[in-house]
């Protein structure tokens, strides 16, 4: 871990370049595995908008929108199964990724997984629906590049730009836990392992 590029953005976040990228293949394999058995959907906002990234999820829960909120439900709303159980792989990649950034205990029972076309974006928000803040999350992104922001723990504040690349992870959590973050549209472009997409799993302690 000594030899991995850290970069701190904002106190309590970190980037580590490259993390994931010898581990991508692998990981990628793993979201179709998952994707088979809960597919890619549109999600709506409490408001009725509905989110231009395609998601679905992996773990003991998975993370959800609709008219009723946001939160977490053990069962795939849109196959009335649970969901599928998070691959050692992602399981693996996650602790490690923690440990790295300095948060040692961290053991996630969530995994959002985004999917990201040509134009799609999240605007600035903050992960609050968990349970306890002291756990980080976890973000990997995988395939096209995109331009990261991420302020602080009051809408409108500061923020701190970073393009994210293939293989990257990055980490927050302490001060930064509660820190808004979104990332801009994805650009035109085509990427070897994802063709004209992205991927992003947001690991999670919800519980």
């Amino acid at each position: 871990m000594d030899s991995i590029e850290r970069v701190e953005i904002v106190p309590g976040a970190w980037i580590l370049r490259d993390f994931a990228t010898l581990r991508a293949e692998s990981l990628l394999l793993a979201i179709q595995s998952v994707s088979d058995r809960s597919p890619f959907r549109r999600v709506n906002t409490p408001t009725g908008k509905s989110m231009s990234v395609e998601m679905t999820n992996c773990g003991s829960y998975g993370w959800i929108s609709d008219r009723r909120g946001y939160r977490y439900e053990s069962v795939d709303p849109k196959t009335g199964t649970e969901w599928p159980p998070l691959p050692e792989e992602f399981r693996t990649i996650a602790r490690t990724a923690a440990q790295c950034a300095g948060y040692a205990e961290f053991e996630p029972d969530v995994c959002l997984i985004n999917r990201y076309e040509i134009g799609s974006s999240m605007g600035l928000h903050q992960d609050r629906d968990e349970q306890d803040f002291t756990q980080p999350i976890v973000s990997v992104s995988l395939g096209l590049p995109i331009r990261f922001r991420i302020g602080e723990e009051s809408r409108g504040g500061k923020t701190q730009a970073v393009t994210l690349c293939h293989g990257d992870v990055v980490v927050f959590g302490g001060p930064a836990r509660l820190a808004f973050h979104g990332v801009g549209k994805l650009p035109n472009g085509i990427h070897p392992f994802t063709g004209a997409r992205r991927f992003n799993l947001t690991f999670r302690r919800a519980f």
